[in-house]
């Protein structure tokens, strides 16, 4: 995944430990959980550079995502405000899952002087910006509809490239650390999208804010310029049938890789079910009684105070122990018990609770799921196809939680029903991590 000798030197989950992984190392050094970068993994610079990147894509989706669509729906959809954003935000998603994989795989496949995966974090960026400045002008749903659209296929462009470079560069004993650093900045940019999209005032500003970040936040990465070039001759397969073969999934061939896309997903179609109609529910169940958009910013920021106490640590403490399930499992029922305070409890001393047990769990599992990810990704030389592949498990939940969420709070019981099966999918998800065999 990055150039000529780096991509086989890179080798597959189980073969990178001893054999460097890129030319990041040595001179970054800084700071005690960093150490390690100097025999031959990832220096405190990168990791910093790459984190803010992430987190100005997370500002750019989650802006939109926690607020501003959901405002914006209500302004030109006020009688069926639920269903024109689902309708958003389902399509949207649907284009999520396509475009990750896809940019994925190209960015493998690219040969650009300025290397693999920048050249599309720069267009990605780009592309996103602007169809968050086009919502700002958006006069119907469809309208806002065509907008999102072309946000999900820029920033995913992005962050398809952001994260095949974990893979590409950092070796399994430092995964842990960076996925917990990439946790930080996925919270941060969720806070802050939120954030900015509530003291914006008007809906245009907040979209503006938001692509203004998200550009500012990718420069530092791009003038880094540690994105090794891939030689033409070391360029994979990019025959049709061959690069469409990619995105299979092999349960057979690769176990693994299954059951952990299997796991993501159910763990993240509980979190899309359960964040869906987060501004409804305040409204509606708990009957909130000060401005919902702030209520929604106070549960935000509190998740993210538990998120950010445990996101990093838990890295930490699973790549020294080298062991990732226990961890995986151990969250994933902290996150289902936090949704199962959201059936029982509907009160705002009920909704601080969940959101700080939330936090604890979600911390915990950003991290250590994302490493045991990069541990089980079937090839060395197409890590960003893989994690776009994985990435679908974060896409399609957004493409069914409208499916599954709609029918559930208006005819089977609402709130209640709606996070009792947000638990119940958590919990599945946290036993299948079991069946995975070649992760400790």
């Amino acid at each position: 995944m990055t150039a000529g000798s780096t991509a086989a030197a890179a080798g597959g989950p189980a073969e990178g430990e001893g054999r460097g992984h890129g030319g990041d190392g040595g001179g970054d050094g800084g700071g005690a959980g960093f150490r390690a970068g100097r025999a031959g993994g990832v220096g405190a610079p990168w990791v910093a550079a790459l984190s803010l990147a992430n987190l100005g894509v997370w500002v750019g989706w989650f802006g939109p995502l926690q607020l501003l669509l959901a405002r914006q729906a209500e302004l030109l959809a006020p009688d069926s405000k639920a269903s024109a954003l689902a309708l958003v935000t389902g399509i949207g998603a649907a284009v999520s899952m396509v475009a990750n994989p896809v940019f994925g795989a190209l960015s493998d496949r690219t040969t650009a002087a300025a290397g693999r995966r920048i050249p599309w974090v720069i267009g990605g960026v780009a592309a996103g910006a602007a169809g968050l400045l086009a919502l700002t002008r958006a006069g119907s749903i469809a309208a806002v509809t065509a907008g999102w659209c072309l946000v999900q296929l820029g920033l995913n462009a992005a962050f398809a490239a952001l994260t095949a470079a974990v893979p590409d560069r950092v070796p399994p004993r430092q995964r842990g650390l960076v996925g917990g650093w990439l946790g930080v900045s996925q919270v941060i940019g969720i806070l802050l999208g939120t954030a900015l999209a509530a003291a914006a005032g008007a809906i245009a500003a907040g979209y503006a804010a938001c692509a203004a970040f998200a550009v500012l936040a990718a420069v530092p990465y791009v003038l880094m310029r540690r994105d090794s070039r891939l030689s033409p001759a070391d360029r994979p397969v990019f025959g049709p049938r061959a690069f469409l073969a990619g995105f299979r999934i092999r349960p057979r061939r690769h176990p693994d890789f299954a059951w952990a896309w299997l796991t993501r997903f159910l763990m993240n179609l509980s979190y899309s079910v359960s964040t869906m109609y987060l501004l409804y529910y305040l409204t509606d169940a708990v009957r909130y009684g000060g401005d919902a958009d702030t209520g929604v910013l106070v549960l935000t920021a509190l998740n993210a105070l538990t998120v950010l106490a445990t996101v990093v640590i838990g890295g930490v403490l699973s790549d020294r122990s080298g062991r990732r399930k226990a961890y995986v499992i151990g969250s994933g029922l902290v996150i289902s018990a936090a949704t199962l305070l959201l059936a029982v409890w509907q009160t705002w001393t009920g909704a601080i609770v969940a959101s700080l047990v939330l936090g604890i769990g979600y911390g915990v599992y950003t991290s250590v799921d994302f490493a045991l990810l990069t541990d089980v990704l079937p090839t060395a030389e197409d890590h960003g196809r893989d994690l776009g592949v994985i990435n679908i498990a974060n896409a399609l939940p957004q493409v069914l939680a409208p499916v599954v969420a709609a029918p559930v709070v208006t005819h089977l019981g609402g709130y209640t029903a709606l996070y009792a099966l947000a638990g119940a999918l958590a919990l599945a998800g946290s036993v299948l991590v079991r069946r995975i065999r070649g992760v400790a």
